[in-house]
């Protein structure tokens, strides 16, 4: 079937290109795979990483290659269709090229932003698979994590219940006096619930638990994701997933998952997350698909693991970092590449003409509301003011000594005159643009990226950090805001500052990575902000701490780990053929 993206839907499409998708034998031939460095289930595969990397880790690294954004529209501006299409249009030039993405969320895919396979003519597939729990990893982390809640809740319930000499008779442990008031964790399920923010646990009797409130957050924003996303191997997974401190105790010592005996068990649940699923194009390019972490407070990369793979695997290897430069691309220049060691060559800056007229004065974007007129028309005025954010955005980029390419992602409503506008404002920068129409012609739209890239990849890239290793935490919080995000300072709330100097006492913090926490619709902490705000201040009210995945989260305003499913969510299409037992309305 020849589809046509204007006519099929994203799942008509991937229905079409699955009958030609490699199978698990063809992939391992293609990628000189040994038998037992595969593990098929049904008709999707895993890599395993601990054999096939200790195989092919003495081989050079191919161009590693990371896809951004300007700051988005609600909608966002498709940089995992980028990734995608760049990957079609490098294999299309006869290059050896694959990628590596993130695993979606059920909850995104249940409600309005849909599965993040990409889309149109630049896609990963099989859909269903992608979309509905893949291999299982993030059943395998809700498991994990919610272990490490039952250890805890189920401690202080004996703690309370039983003597002391009787406790430690019946479970050798030391009481570990949970402090109730000071419960870090909760609970994670893998949808949008926001019914299930603040809830009481354990009510009824002495044997139904410990009576006290908690809260569920959603399954990829678990510290046990964060931690999949940033370890190395085997046993970094299991040495971080027995530092995650579960709460703190009467005393303010911290109660961790190593504590309760349980970082061993959670460990073994997630023995065989840390081997990659590989996917396909719709063009028959490898993709792999690992981790799925809360861009907000986490990384909101794929993994490092899937990264050290593809690189050994294929000559380009293509990596997205979540929400805009400000955002992704700080933890992937300062958080990712130093706890990797791995050195890019390319950052492709992606950009919509739909966004930047946003950032000119557009009326509001809203998911699951017709776009204004303003937005599907020619207007070069409001095109004009908002170039600004793209060149703050090249501006960030180019702090880090890597190389910038803007992709402007090709809309069917774009004229020719608002595309040269936006090309001759990025080459004015000093920036290689390319037009590309991979969501309309897959690989063959996106030739021009995949040249621009190509010639990028022979520069010289010296990557330099923002800021040392040893710049203290409110330090880099400062040159952060002032830097990257454009703000005259950084103000920090009496309870916030307090906390930021303890940390900074403390050695054992010393190598933890400062994981901002900001919104992604604006350079600025106020979503309503558009283009390049002046003048403000970036407050600080909290900093959250992850010792398991090592990171130290200053909060620039409030952050709900439950997303909300709104009005018209993207279950409401979804159903199932009763005669052929196919999932059909997948976005």
């Amino acid at each position: 079937m020849q589809y046509d993206p204007r006519k099929h839907s994203t799942w008509e499409i991937s229905e079409s290109a699955e009958k030609g998708m490699p199978s698990p034998n063809e992939w391992a031939e293609r990628l000189g795979l040994e038998a037992d460095e595969l593990i098929t289930m049904g008709r999707l595969s895993k890599l395993d990483f601990l054999k096939l990397f200790n195989r092919i880790e003495k081989r050079p690294d191919g161009q590693y290659i990371e896809i951004t954004a300007t700051t988005p529209t609600p909608l966002g501006e498709g940089k995992s269709t980028t990734a995608v299409g760049l990957i079609q249009g490098l294999g299309k030039r006869g290059k050896s090229a694959g990628g590596a993405l993130r695993q979606p969320s059920g909850g995104p895919t249940m409600n309005v932003k849909g599965s993040a396979a990409g889309g149109g003519a630049s896609m990963l597939i099989p859909l269903t698979e992608f979309s509905l729990g893949l291999t299982g990893d993030i059943n395998d982390i809700m498991n994990a994590h919610n272990l490490a809640m039952v250890a805890l809740t189920a401690r202080m319930q004996h703690e309370r219940n039983y003597p002391d000499e009787q406790l430690e008779r019946l479970s050798g442990m030391p009481r570990l006096q949970v402090d109730p008031t000071r419960v870090e964790m909760g609970w994670v399920m893998d949808f949008c619930a926001q019914s299930l923010r603040n809830i009481v646990i354990g009510l009824g009797g002495r044997t139904d638990g410990f009576t006290m409130p908690s809260k569920f957050a959603i399954a990829v924003s678990s510290e046990c994701m964060a931690i999949l996303a940033m370890a190395r191997d085997l046993a970094d997974l299991r040495d971080r997933l027995n530092q995650i401190t579960v709460a703190f105790d009467r005393s303010g010592k911290p109660v961790t998952t190593g504590d309760l005996e349980v970082g061993g068990a959670m460990t073994a649940w997630m023995r065989n997350t840390i081997n990659p699923t590989l996917l396909s194009t719709t063009e028959y390019q490898p993709c792999l698909v690992h981790a799925g972490p809360f861009a907000n407070i986490a990384l909101g990369h794929s993994s490092i693991i899937s990264d050290r793979l593809g690189l050994k695997l294929w000559d380009y290897h293509v990596t997205e970092s979540g929400f805009a430069a400000d955002i992704g691309f700080e933890k992937f220049w300062n958080v990712k590449c130093p706890a990797s060691g791995l050195s890019p060559k390319v950052s492709v800056l992606t950009t919509t003409i739909r966004s930047l007229k946003m950032h000119g004065g557009g009326p509001k974007v809203a998911p699951g509301v017709p776009l204004p007129d303003a937005y599907t028309r020619e207007n070069l005025e409001l095109l004009e003011k908002g170039l600004p954010n793209l060149i703050h955005h090249l501006g960030i980029i180019r702090q880090s000594g890597m190389n910038p390419v803007v992709c402007i992602n090709s809309f069917v409503t774009d004229t020719a005159a608002e595309i040269q506008m936006v090309r001759a404002a990025a080459e004015a920068a000093g920036a290689r643009c390319a037009l590309s129409e991979h969501w309309l012609r897959g690989g063959e739209g996106a030739l021009e990226l995949a040249d621009a890239v190509i010639d990028a990849c022979a520069d010289k890239v010296d990557l330099k950090p923002l800021y040392p290793a040893s710049m203290k935490l409110r330090d880099r919080v400062d040159r952060i805001a002032r830097k990257v995000y454009g703000a005259d300072g950084v103000s920090w709330s009496p309870e916030a500052e307090a906390k930021a100097k303890k940390l900074e006492q403390d050695p054992a913090f010393d190598n933890f990575a400062t994981m901002m926490v900001k919104t992604h619709l604006s350079l600025s902490h106020q979503p309503g902000w558009k283009g390049v705000p002046k003048g403000w201040t970036l407050p600080i009210r909290d900093v959250l701490i992850y010792t398991g995945a090592r990171f130290l989260c200053p909060c620039a305003g409030d952050i709900s780990l439950m997303p909300g499913t709104g009005s018209n969510p993207a279950f409401r299409k979804i159903d199932v053929d009763p005669n052929t037992g196919k999932v059909t309305g997948l976005a």
